[in-house]
């Protein structure tokens, strides 16, 4: 049982769940599936009443069935056509006992849609249903009967391909969305050591020669070297207060970090992106960690749902309050409740300010914020020019 749990939770890396990151929709499918072999049984017992003549086979059919079922979502994807082919044999076969075993063909056709290519799982749907019909005529099954449950097969393959499809571009997304994390994260390490040797080069190599110059004068001209070490002193302690200082500047620099990452993803989606962020701009951390998530947020609608060409932020700091707006020229109809939009209002709330959204179908959305500062943060960089400028083209 063990082993069992541990193949579900984590599946194999070439399997439909392995690839998608076995996301939770999958994972209600494949389990919300299994009830529906027990209609090959419910329909007949309704219908004509118990009999082993058709209880036995369907009984029998249904380990085989499961089988293949759980093999289409955790079984290597390279094998899926066998397992389809798999449960419309078993379907086949138990037309000529059982009419409503041509559930089995049904549910063939719908694990056909986890194919990565539309046109090869429509061919193989269309192959499986021709074949049932044939199969089902002969057991003198009415047509209408027939073409019924012909029509729900293609739904079935049609729904079950436009979901993975869905599934599969969430799953692009969010690789990209690391990916593009990753490499802001690399820029962000790069840059911080230029800044360190920019910043230490020079002073420890003046250390140094300051150092070896005083140790060769200790019994020489003990005065002067006193005075180089204190020289040395001096250097070493300014060289503390800039390492701290850009310390301090690296952990504030996350509302920074974002609108670059957000530059990255947009640009690469081919949206035009222009954003920026006041001169010497010091927020609390807590508030800015709360101000990158929504702008992530923001972000990440513009890239999923806008359709947009042009996105732009704009932020500045007046009357005691940070100021930020996120607009873009895509298709607009933003709910006031969806798309994390919810979440957004809930951080910017807790900080005690006020979101507001504008959103009018096929003109754009504009998200506006308001962020009471406290006054130390405030004062600093009132009136002060827009210094950190991020703009992007159109890849």
């Amino acid at each position: 049982m063990k082993r069992l749990t541990d193949y579900v939770s984590t599946p194999r890396p070439d399997s439909l769940m392995g690839q998608l990151g076995s996301p939770l929709p999958l994972r209600w499918q494949m389990r919300m599936l299994v009830l529906m072999p027990g209609m090959a049984i419910y329909m007949p017992l309704l219908a004509k009443g118990f009999a082993w003549a058709w209880f036995g086979p369907t009984l029998l059919s249904l380990p085989f069935f499961l089988y293949f079922h759980a093999q289409a979502y955790l079984g290597p994807l390279s094998r899926l056509g066998w397992y389809a082919a798999g449960m419309t044999v078993l379907g086949l076969v138990l037309l000529r006992v059982n009419a409503a075993a041509f559930f089995y063909p049904i549910m063939a056709c719908m694990v056909l849609g986890h194919l990565p290519s539309w046109r090869q799982g429509l061919a193989s749907s269309a192959l499986i249903m021709l074949v049932s019909v044939v199969v089902a005529g002969f057991g003198a099954l009415p047509s209408g009967i027939i073409a019924i449950l012909a029509t729900v097969g293609f739904f079935c393959w049609l729904g079950s391909t436009i979901g993975i499809h869905a599934l599969r571009r969430d799953a692009a997304l969010r690789l990209s969305q690391e990916e593009v994390r990753r490499l802001a994260t690399l820029a962000e390490r790069e840059r911080i050591g230029r800044d360190l040797h920019d910043l230490l080069g020079h002073t420890l190599s003046l250390v140094t020669i300051k150092s070896e110059l005083a140790r060769r004068l200790a019994l020489a001209d003990p005065p002067r070297a006193q005075r180089e070490m204190e020289e040395v002193e001096r250097v070493a302690r300014h060289a503390l207060a800039e390492v701290r200082t850009a310390v301090t500047g690296m952990r504030r620099s996350d509302l920074a970090a974002e609108l670059m990452s957000a530059r990255l993803m947009l640009e690469a989606s081919g949206v035009q992106f222009d954003g920026a962020l006041p001169d010497n701009l010091h927020l609390p951390e807590a508030i800015e960690a709360a101000l990158a998530l929504v702008l992530r947020e923001a972000v990440t609608n513009i890239h999923r749902h806008a359709r947009a060409t042009v996105a732009q932020v704009q932020s500045s700091i007046d009357e005691g309050s940070f100021q930020m707006r996120i607009s873009d020229n895509g298709r607009g109809g933003l709910s006031a409740h969806g798309n994390g939009v919810g979440g957004m209002r809930e951080r910017v709330r807790t900080l005690g300010g006020t979101l507001r959204i504008d959103s009018p179908p096929r003109r754009g959305t504009v998200l506006s914020l308001c962020v009471p500062l406290p006054a130390q943060a405030a004062a600093p960089a009132r009136g002060e020019s827009m210094s950190l400028h991020v703009a992007g083209s159109r890849a």
